[in-house]
This record gives structure tokens, sequence and C-alpha cells, in this order.
């Protein structure tokens, strides 16, 4: 009796999120502590309310501008990398099949299969996708984890310009002489907010990912607000 064909069961994992997760958690982030920090500096500085939103505004098209900049240089340096290691894969298959497949057998039989499972799976594996199974198994680069610049650049520029806008209209609504306290307070919820959502979307406990955010977040504001009571000192 013949076997029924294989039907792939659709399963999705939470680390096929992981291009967008980091660059998305990263901008919002930097967005809310960097916008935040630099209007609680320059408001304990005092400044008057115009120049406190002027900072603001500064911050967030420069950070958010800085942010896309980063990421796609950044993550087209990976992809660079990994363009690389894939055409030297290429040109090793190309001039010494047999190498490669006991290669690859090694590293099955070093996961656990037997000498002649894993002979069979390079074999197979090869057979149907030899730059592939290699990429994967042996390089580690796969399309789940694999770099895409411009979805990173434009995922921190989007999120960081969110981020910042959040102290920033804080401080707009904020009574003359209140932004310290009301920016500082309003972004520690946006932090732990933030902290929570993004460890909810990556599966991790909520309360470990609000407070590793909100306490970097107070820690660079209290560094900011000092820099800027001091400065304004010799003002």
């Amino acid at each position: 009796m013949p076997r029924p064909p294989l039907s792939r069961h659709p399963e999705a994992h939470l680390i096929a999120r992981i291009g967008w997760l980091r660059a998305a958690v990263l901008g919002a982030n930097d967005g809310i502590v960097s916008t935040a920090s630099l209007i609680v500096g320059v408001a304990a500085a005092s400044a008057p309310k115009s120049q406190i939103l002027l900072a603001g505004v500064a911050g967030l098209v420069a950070g958010a501008m800085s942010m896309a900049a980063g990421e796609y240089v950044s993550v087209s340096s990976q992809a660079d990398t990994e363009r690389a290691d894939l055409e030297r894969e290429k040109k090793e298959l190309a001039e010494d099949w047999d190498a490669e497949r006991a290669e690859l057998a090694g590293i099955y039989a070093g996961r656990g299969l037997t000498s002649e499972a894993a002979v069979v799976t390079a074999d197979q594996l090869m057979a149907h996708d030899a730059l592939g199974a290699h990429a994967r198994d042996e390089l580690g680069i796969s399309e789940t984890v694999s770099a895409q610049p411009v979805q990173a650049a434009l995922t921190s520029a989007v999120t960081f310009a969110t981020g910042a806008a959040a102290p920033l209209i804080a401080a707009m609504v904020a009574p003359g002489g209140l932004e310290v306290p009301v920016v500082s307070a309003a972004t520690l919820v946006f932090l732990a907010v933030l902290g929570a959502l993004g460890a909810r979307t990556g599966g991790a406990s909520l309360a470990q990912g609000a407070l590793r955010v909100t306490f970097w977040g107070a820690l660079a504001m209290a560094v900011t607000a000092a820099a800027g009571v001091l400065f304004g000192a010799f003002g």
C-alpha cells in the first residue's frame, strides 16, 4: 500500500518576526529615550518652552534619519557578508562536490544522526538544493533571519519617529515649568508599555521586558537632566 503524500503543517513561529521586531523595538525605544532625554535636559537648563519643543522636534527628525541610515548601512554590511559567503560556498560546491557532501554529512552526524543516516540526508538535501542546504546548515543563513536592509531602515525610521512623538506631545501639553516631571513620568509609562508589547510579540516575559527598558530610560533621563542643570547653571 503506497504511503500518503506528506503534507506540510502550517505553523507560525515567533522567530519569523525577528527581522522587523528587532528594528521596531530598537527604533521605538531609541525614539522615546533619546527625545525624552533631550527634552528633559533642555528643560532642566531652564530653557523657555519654545526652545524645549524645538529641541524635541529636531531630535525627532534627526534621530529618525540617523536610525534609518544606521540600520541600512549596518544590515547592508551583514547582507554583503552573507552574499560573499554564499558565493564562496557556490564555488566550493562546483570545485569539490564530494568534500562538501562529506562536510554536510559531518554536520548532521554531529547533531545526532548515525553516519549512514547523515550521508543519506546530505545526499538527498544536496540533490534537492545543495547551496540552500549548506547555507542553512553550515552557514546558518535562512530566509527567516537573512538581512533585509530596506525593511530594517524603514522600520527603524517609522518606529523612532512614533516613539519620539510621545514625549514631544507630553512636553507640548505640560504646564509651563513642569516639563521635566511630566515628560519623565509619561516617558516611563511609554517605555513600560513598549517593553511589554515587545516582550509579548517576541513571546518573552512582559514584566522583564517592561522593567529593562524603563530602567535604562530612567537612567538616561536622570543623567541628561543632571547635565542640563549643571550646564544651565553656567548659562
